[in-house]
């Protein structure tokens, strides 16, 4: 199964559990998903970016080697005009940034995808668009694990 994993729930793979991360367990059970080749991962072009200035901020001790790891992982990168048209048509749909619906347009754009994410604001404000799941709903088993 193809997923879209946003910046909200990337942070959660490098972040210490004593942050008590909220769903941050199913975050990395995802990862490890992914890693054991149960699920595939493709991302927008501005992951890496977006993530590391999380990691910058919340962990800057880890921050570097969390982003090379994450580089290591060569993870696929989604990059069209279609790409682009979409997100805008989301962000225009949903009153939301770019940045944020890029993740969404993946997730629409690649059959039986599904958007990961964490970030509820975004969820309530584009749930009726389709392909996308609260992290902490996100159902695993579907993964064929």
């Amino acid at each position: 199964m193809p997923i879209v994993a946003d910046a909200s729930v990337a942070v959660k793979w490098f972040l210490p559990s004593g942050r008590a991360e909220q769903d941050g367990e199913k975050a990395v059970a995802i990862l490890e998903s992914v890693r054991d080749g149960h699920m595939s991962l493709l991302q927008p072009p501005h992951w890496l970016a977006e993530v590391a200035a999380v990691l910058s901020r919340l962990s800057p001790s880890t921050a570097q080697d969390d982003m090379t790891l994450l580089d290591a992982m060569q993870i696929p990168v989604m990059a069209s005009t279609e790409l682009y048209v979409t997100a805008c048509k989301l962000a225009i749909a949903s009153g939301q940034h770019v940045f944020d619906t890029l993740y969404h347009a993946v997730s629409l754009l690649i059959p039986d995808a599904t958007l990961v994410t964490a970030d509820e604001r975004y969820y309530r404000k584009a749930k009726q668009l389709g392909a996308i799941s609260l992290l902490g709903d996100f159902d695993l088993d579907r993964s064929g694990n």
